[in-house]
């Protein structure tokens, strides 16, 4: 069985720990806390003082954690609420992508931004962490019995082979499908990110770390959000962290914004042709101006690439509905962006085919490019 860390502010959360702490060694779960508290001693700090501090405390305990290493941990678990959670998710961002690292809390705040490049399994309290309650029990109950599990599993192998990186969304998803089956057949693994504006932060992460031979981004669809609309997280290097890579680049979901329910949209928005993906999630499409920054931004960052770089442009669409009859279809919008990439292009090379981005075609066409761009 191996160790178990508890991160967790213990001047605001002492009871809890404790009982986590007594349902792990039930289950002889080893076990150690690491006390993230801001020693405030109850008085209220200014905003800036208390921000500075939580950095402080991220710094020294990342510090602390990175010196002792983590080949002997089973777990990372930690117990929040609004600035609990916010410390022991900066812990985590900074700890291996893959040890299992454990998140109790009510959630007061998106976590999406924190969890973009690490994973992290999220466990909801339902109730507030303050005080203990039989719903709060049986949390931490069910928690700890997670983390006997995790603890006792056998260390799994060092996975060092390299994969092929690809950028998706359902929008592209048929694909996607089709490019893992192809690869498959040429004896290549395939690692998929979401990019909705989160995953492409992992892909950019994964990508810095050296986990790839070569990387298919047929899915630019973050670009729209990073630069007009929807939900992103913060990640500079998306379209540049891969330029030593052999790559072929697709224009996947570049024509339309992704954005929240038709119902949250203002009135110019809900004008423009839209396609309802689900209740939560509506695809707005992009305008003459808007394709042609984001081919221009997407030019730019594919002009710094130091290894063979292609663009495919498939001219059947760009989108699952940029298709005839679809709710988003706009031939003209591929024209754009084709004469956009092709006038900007100086360190890749750009090629149009008939295809739509989902057709058989198309993942035959990108799986023989990307083939012939990496050196086995």
């Amino acid at each position: 069985m191996r160790l178990c860390l508890i991160l967790v502010t213990q001047e605001t959360k002492a009871e809890e720990t404790a009982f986590l702490q007594d349902a792990l060694s039930k289950l002889n779960v080893p076990h150690q806390l690491i006390d993230t508290s801001l020693q405030s001693q109850g008085v209220v700090w200014c905003g800036n003082k208390k921000l500075a501090r939580i950095s402080e405390i991220v710094n020294e305990v990342t510090t602390r954690l990175k010196r002792r290493g983590s080949s002997d941990l089973g777990a990372l678990v930690a117990i929040g609420g609004g600035t609990g959670s916010d410390i022991a998710l900066r812990i985590m961002a900074d700890m291996p992508e893959m040890l299992p690292k454990v998140l109790i809390s009510p959630l007061p705040f998106d976590p999406r931004p924190a969890l973009a490049q690490t994973s992290v399994t999220l466990i909801h309290s339902v109730v507030d962490i303050e005080g203990l309650n039989p719903t709060l029990q049986s949390v931490f109950e069910n928690a700890a019995s997670m983390l006997a599990g995790l603890c006792s599993r056998p260390i799994s192998e060092v996975r060092i082979r390299k994969t092929i990186g690809l950028s998706a969304l359902s929008a592209t998803g048929r694909a996607a499908e089709q490019l893992i089956a192809g690869l498959k057949k040429r004896g290549k693994e395939v690692t998929v990110f979401h990019a909705n504006g989160f995953g492409g932060a992992g892909f950019a992460r994964f990508t810095r770390k050296g986990a790839f031979q070569g990387i298919i981004d047929m899915t630019c669809h973050e670009l729209t959000r990073m630069l007009f609309l929807g939900d992103h997280v913060s990640m500079p290097d998306r379209f540049t962290a891969a330029g030593q890579l052999p790559r072929v680049i697709l224009p996947g979901g570049l024509n339309f914004l992704g954005l929240g329910p038709l119902e949250n949209l203002n009135d110019s928005l809900r004008l423009r042709p839209y396609f309802r993906h689900s209740s939560n999630f509506t695809h707005v499409k992009v305008t003459e101006y808007q394709m042609i920054k984001a081919a221009q931004e997407l030019a730019l960052a594919l002009n710094c690439a130091e290894a063979p770089t292609r663009v495919i442009v498939p001219m059947g669409g760009f989108s699952h509905r940029d298709c005839p009859g679809g709710e988003i279809e706009d031939p003209e919008l591929r024209n754009i962006c084709l004469d956009t990439l092709s006038h900007a292009a100086h360190a890749f090379g750009v090629e149009s085919i008939p295809h739509h981005i989902n057709a058989p075609e198309t993942a035959n066409v990108v799986i023989e490019t990307l083939c012939s761009l990496i050196k086995d």
